[in-house]
């Protein structure tokens, strides 16, 4: 009797467990609505979005409307929060694609609002539309969902042009830069040092308050001086010496 009352409850997990490892995710009450800057409530198209089956018809947004839509994320039958649930638009003829993201509540409520400046330049000139599809994933068994919804066709405004896009940038080898320093300082002549010198050691007994017979002769044997070693110099740099 006790190996079959631990057998019921054992035989319950194995069974659940395979049915969560089987769930799947996906959404339910899902609407997309498309709607004009400036109209009243209940204005523009909407149409209701399914699981398994694209909507028939493509839907249209002008250059002043705003595509809304709203759903129920959910694992299995159970409205649950996933971590990832993207409305992505692709370009068939270029290849290029773009993807946003829904605002999603922890009761699953989920909401996206799109207008045509959200959506890349590139893609405003999609001739064939945009193949729109819906992502819905999580950690975990569950298999993620990821299907096309509808097709989104873009009307734009002949007085409106399309912003240029700019050119990516390119990392690579640059052109080498010479770096152009600048030169050392350098002395002036010593001769022009030597001069300065000799009239700042003439002027300084007056500096230093000597009287003024002193200071005479001390400036005059200084000045003298100067010249004397003035002299010597040119000297020394005619004869080629420093």
């Amino acid at each position: 009797m006790r190996f079959s009352t631990l057998s019921i409850p054992l035989f319950i997990l194995a069974g659940a467990t395979s049915l969560v490892s089987g769930a799947a995710w996906g959404f339910s009450d899902a609407t997309v609505t498309v709607q004009s800057k400036g109209a009243g409530v209940g204005a523009g198209s909407k149409e209701k979005l399914a699981e398994n089956q694209p909507l028939a018809q493509a839907i249209q947004l002008g250059a002043s409307d705003t595509l809304k839509i709203i759903l129920t994320t959910k694992e299995g039958k159970t409205a649950r929060r996933p971590h990832q649930a993207f409305l992505n638009l692709k370009d068939a003829g270029t290849g290029l694609e773009t993807s946003f993201a829904f605002t999603v509540k922890d009761s699953g409520k989920a909401k996206l609002e799109l207008t045509q400046k959200d959506i890349p330049s590139q893609l405003l000139t999609a001739s064939s539309g945009l193949a729109a599809s819906l992502t819905v994933a999580s950690f975990g068994s569950s298999t993620p969902y990821n299907r096309a919804t509808f097709t989104l066709k873009i009307k734009r405004d002949s007085g409106e042009p399309i912003t240029g896009t700019e050119e990516p940038i390119r990392y690579g080898k640059l052109p080498e830069i010479h770096h152009i320093f600048k030169s050392d300082p350098q002395s002036p002549p010593k001769i022009i040092s030597l001069f300065f010198t000799a009239i700042v050691l003439a002027a300084l007994p007056m500096l230093l308050g000597i009287t003024l017979p002193a200071a005479a002769v001390v400036g005059l044997i200084t000045f003298l001086g100067g010249i004397r070693a003035l002299r010597e110099v040119q000297e020394r740099r005619l004869t080629g010496l420093r």
